[in-house]
């Protein structure tokens, strides 16, 4: 949730602590157990520290610098930090991005903490446990190269894109195995992302995906199996249904957000198609309904939902993404409560 929506469904249930972020970037907070307890949800994340890392950089009261170098500025009247400058953005060449001051991946603060999280998760629930890991490289390359000059890159300069691709992947990887060598033993859940979709299709072409991201990606999932028996979860937001097929193929097991408005993503038809083969998390309307609908409108979109995805298992029910502050307390409340009814009543 962004922290705007959060702090009334706090104030609703009486909890006055002071919000902590998980994602400064998406101001996302880290919901607290007297909020998660009472909406009845049994899964909890165990997310990495500050990344206070490489070249992190306080840059004045609204902007900052991340640990790869992008900094961010948070104008007036939004709610998110917009990216305001690529390091690696423009006319460079592949010496300038082997030359950029990378973080350091075997940094002790990228695992600093999880331990004790987990072990915290073990004695004082019966929840299932979710570690979520660094993006690989999709995501990161992006906003150090910049966007325009990324797509750009797949037909002006392939070399110079796949350098930035595999000396990102370098670090996120390491880092990772540092993470599950901490944990990977103890968690339920391993949970990656990389957006690769748009509400209309795949951010690239499916040909240049075949040949520059999943093999990449392939090798961040294999990492991943080689140090953790748990199950992995790939985010994707927007449409990949193109592309399903290649997630499973490269060790995916679930598949979250599940976006129902992007081309392709109908939760229905998903089910019967990956049926016993792929596992879906999320697939809520959050474009339109839970912010916009009545609270009868989430009730029934929630009862559509699992009727489509909950038979045989294979489907956690959540929302399909960060709630935005303009969905209404009740709506989120009658989303995890008619949740709780419904599926009570389907099991019976």
């Amino acid at each position: 949730m962004v922290v705007e929506g959060y702090e009334p469904l706090k104030s609703h249930f009486g909890v006055r602590t002071e919000t902590r972020l998980i994602d400064r970037m998406m101001r996302i907070a880290e919901i607290e157990e007297p909020v998660l307890t009472p909406l009845g949800i049994d899964t909890r994340g165990v997310n990495p520290g500050p990344m206070a890392a490489g070249l992190f950089a306080e840059l004045g009261p609204r902007a900052y610098r991340d640990m790869w170098g992008v900094a961010r500025v948070w104008p007036e009247g939004s709610y998110y930090y917009d990216l305001q400058d690529s390091p690696l953005g423009g006319e460079i060449s592949i010496s300038d991005i082997l030359k950029h001051p990378w973080p350091d991946p075997d940094d002790p603060d990228f695992a600093a903490g999880l331990q004790d999280r987990v072990r915290w998760l073990r004695q004082n629930t019966e929840c299932a446990v979710i570690l979520n890991v660094s993006s690989a490289f999709v995501h990161i390359s992006q906003y150090l190269r910049g966007f325009e000059d990324w797509f750009c890159d797949f037909v002006v300069d392939a070399k110079r894109l796949e350098v930035l691709f595999d000396t990102v992947l370098d670090v996120t990887l390491q880092i990772t195995k540092n993470q599950l060598a901490a944990v990977g033993q103890d968690v339920d859940v391993v949970f990656c992302s990389d957006d690769l979709g748009t509400q209309d299709g795949l951010q690239m072409s499916r040909e240049h995906y075949l040949k520059y991201i999943k093999p990449r990606h392939k090798k961040f999932f294999r990492a991943v199996r080689d140090f953790s028996p748990a199950k992995l979860v790939f985010h994707s937001c927007g449409s990949v249904a193109s592309i399903i097929e290649d997630l499973i193929e490269i060790g995916v097991e679930a598949l979250n957000p599940v976006q129902p408005s992007a081309a392709g993503m109908n939760p229905a038809e998903l089910k019967r198609k990956y049926r016993g083969r792929l596992a879906f998390w999320g697939g809520t309307e959050n474009q339109r309904i839970l912010p916009r609908g009545s609270v009868q409108e989430v009730a029934r979109m929630v009862e559509e939902l699992i009727e489509a995805m909950g038979e045989d298992g294979g489907f956690v029910f959540s929302s399909c993404h960060n709630l935005q502050p303009d969905v209404p307390v009740e709506n989120i409340l009658a989303m995890f409560e008619r949740a709780r009814g419904y599926v009570s009543s389907y099991a019976r």
